[in-house]
């Protein structure tokens, strides 16, 4: 790009940041709502609930059936499609699910070396469940809830319940491991640590409403509801998928290794007496 290019350029990145500016300066603020009664909505959904069946409930259980629904049919999909055709020398596509099978696997082996077929196959499930279900919010479907009112589906995770149950049906795979697999001592080990689905419930809650919370904040404010928004909910939303995906699977591991693991000492060797 020669220095000309460069320049032209430069002007016309700081006229639309000065235009940019102007219109936020000159746009009336419209009446809006609270930002206690706008982030309280965000938590507990009260004014968006759903008819579904003609029940009434929150629009995370909707979205969770609606993202169970997506990977179950991808993964019919690339069932009968795709891996059939997989060859020795992976293509793209193949790649990237080798990596992803390969990494989930290596945590439950490096994690559970004696049993870590089923946690694999968990861990993996429930990473791509986290990492999907976190990555959905940023599509903004709508729905219409019961008021009339049309209301944007959230994460599944950021409703307490959907997140209260991610965390125990992960404590409940390592307790009934440990008592299958470990017996005694390994439900002992589940058991002491009886806190651990609830951390991990309000650690998947706390950290997917923060980064809703915040973005509300941010559209919140007018002068702030400009391009930066759009920015602040994808950086977000794409740092809790990673780093959630991580901590739970994580989690799981390390606990599901400690309750299954095999407690049998070994037998040392007789010493042998030496006859006088």
């Amino acid at each position: 790009m020669s220095k000309k290019q460069k320049t032209v350029s430069a002007v016309i990145f700081g006229v639309l940041i000065l235009l940019l500016l102007i219109g936020i300066i000159l746009s009336p603020t419209p009446e809006k709502e609270p930002i206690q009664t706008a982030m309280r909505d965000g938590v507990l959904h009260e004014h968006t609930r759903v008819s579904l069946f003609g029940l009434s409930v929150n629009p995370g259980l909707i979205s969770a059936f609606t993202v169970t629904g997506i990977i179950t049919v991808f993964a019919v999909l690339v069932r009968i499609f795709a891996i059939p055709r997989f060859k020795e020398i992976p293509g793209k596509f193949q790649l990237a699910l080798e990596t992803a099978v390969d990494y989930f696997s290596g945590l439950a082996r490096s994690n559970s070396p004696h049993r870590n077929g089923f946690l694999g196959a968990y861990v993996f499930t429930a990473g791509v469940y986290i990492a999907t279900s976190t990555v959905f919010e940023l599509f903004g479907l709508q729905v219409i809830a019961e008021n009339g009112s049309s209301a944007t589906l959230p994460a599944p995770l950021a409703d307490i319940n959907g997140a209260i149950a991610m965390g125990f049906m992960s404590y409940g795979v390592i307790l009934v491991s440990g008592i299958i697999y470990g017996k005694a001592h390994g439900a002992i080990n589940a058991l002491k640590d009886f806190s651990l689905p609830i951390s991990m419930s309000f650690r998947l809650f706390g950290a997917l409403l923060s980064g809703a919370l915040v973005t509300d904040l941010v559209y919140h404010y007018l002068p702030l509801s400009f391009v930066l928004p759009a920015i602040v909910a994808v950086l977000f939303t794409l740092l809790h998928a990673i780093i959630q995906t991580y901590v739970l699977t994580m989690l799981v591991s390390v606990f599901y290794g400690e309750s299954t693991e095999d407690h049998h000492k070994e037998k040392k060797p007789k010493k042998k007496k030496v006859k006088a």
